[in-house]
């Protein structure tokens, strides 16, 4: 009985090393036909094959987790009761592809010990305003709320029913696929053209009815921590060991960290506070865009030594810093700028629960560089 309780308590010990292993990901872009499905109209044969390969590539080169892009324009990569599906799978939105993505990518991550975590876009209504949409797309219900914005169409994120809609689809995904979590990107208030100053957004008719004498700022971050806050409590509510992320731009804010230069930032350009989100308990993790070379204006090193600091991150949320592996074909980086960023995120702590998500699998299924050499060390 003695033995028994000595080795209960080492187990107790134990389960918060369990319980934070590291997190070794990659997002799964399906906009653009960016990684799945390679292009529009494949077979289901031929788009579940990719999808196998693509489990398959992840496990090999020792990535535990794919986070899957199955909301890219208010659509669906799975049998949604509220949107229609996507068109990068058939060509044409609304159109039933002939078996179910998202369940397939589950199936097939469990075979493999993969979670499958999905990404969802919460804002984005039409990644080409000139792509016709399906009947059944949110733009006709939220037409009021429908925004231009260059060549995209965006929901207003000031309107609380769009706001409801959102919660409304996280909360009937999680509760019928067995998602290992639900992520969110980046993409709030849309992205300046200029980083000098905000993109022109025109949701004067929202703040006028739900401003509360707020200034527009602080109104439009209040609109994404009440959306941040109740898809929180929605993925919870529906299945409590599903954690839930965002990864946000890089740079919080100007000035911090002070060796930083900051071009767009994420509080004042972007409206979205992901600091108070960790301090609220909000999140499970976040994995910061740091989509910059160390030692550079925007270091790496610095901008990840910013997001851990405890003074920032009270509650030791985990941070999975976003390391862009796309970048040694779109930028010219070398693959051991990736090692170099692989071996800080080691590093640098605190690192609780700590890990990485690499932006995107397609330098994965390439090899661009001889990457997978550079993952696999991290094993």
């Amino acid at each position: 009985m003695k033995l028994l309780k000595l080795l209960l308590i080492a187990l107790l010990c134990l389960a918060p090393a369990l319980t934070h292993a590291d997190f070794r990901g990659a997002w799964v872009a399906t906009v653009w036909n960016i990684n799945f499905p390679s292009r529009q109209g494949l077979s289901p044969d031929q788009q579940k094959r990719e999808i196998r390969n693509l489990v398959a590539n992840a496990k090999a080169v020792g990535l535990n987790a794919l986070v899957v892009q199955v909301r890219t324009e208010s659509d669906a990569l799975y049998k949604s009761r509220y949107e229609p599906w996507a068109r990068w799978l058939t060509g044409s939105q609304g159109r039933d592809p002939g078996y179910d993505p998202l369940a397939t990518f589950i199936q097939e991550g469990k075979r493999a010990g993969i979670e499958i975590h999905a990404w969802i876009n919460p804002y984005r209504a039409a990644a080409n305003k000139s792509h016709p949409r399906s009947s059944s797309h949110p733009s006709n219900k939220f037409r009021s709320s429908l925004k231009t914005v260059n060549t995209m169409l965006w929901l207003d994120p000031g309107d609380p029913k769009v706001r409801d809609h959102i919660v409304r689809v996280v909360k009937d995904l999680v509760s019928r696929y067995d998602v290992d979590g639900v992520h969110m990107d980046d993409y709030f208030y849309p992205y300046p053209k200029n980083a000098a100053r905000p993109a022109s957004f025109n949701d004067s008719r929202t703040y006028k009815a739900y401003g509360r004498g707020m200034s527009l700022a602080d109104w439009r971050r209040d609109n994404v921590n009440q959306l941040i806050s109740e898809v929180s409590r929605a993925v919870k509510s529906e299945r409590r060991s599903a954690k839930f992320g965002v990864s946000p731009f890089g740079i919080y804010t100007k000035g911090e960290p002070a060796d930083v230069k900051a071009g767009v930032d994420q509080l004042n350009m972007l409206y979205a506070d992901p600091l108070l989100w960790m301090r609220k308990g909000w999140v499970d993790y976040l994995a910061p865009q740091l989509y910059w070379p160390d030692k550079g204006p925007q270091s790496f090193s610095s901008l990840l030594k910013w997001w851990r600091d405890p003074k920032n991150n009270p509650r030791k949320v985990p941070i999975y810093p976003g390391i862009a592996v796309d970048r040694m074909t779109s930028h010219g980086w070398s693959s051991n700028e990736i090692a170099r960023q692989l071996d800080l995120e080691d590093r640098i702590g605190p690192r609780d629960g700590a890990g990485f998500l690499l932006w995107n699998m397609k330098a994965v299924m390439n090899n661009t560089k001889g990457v997978r050499k550079v993952i696999e060390r991290e094993k």
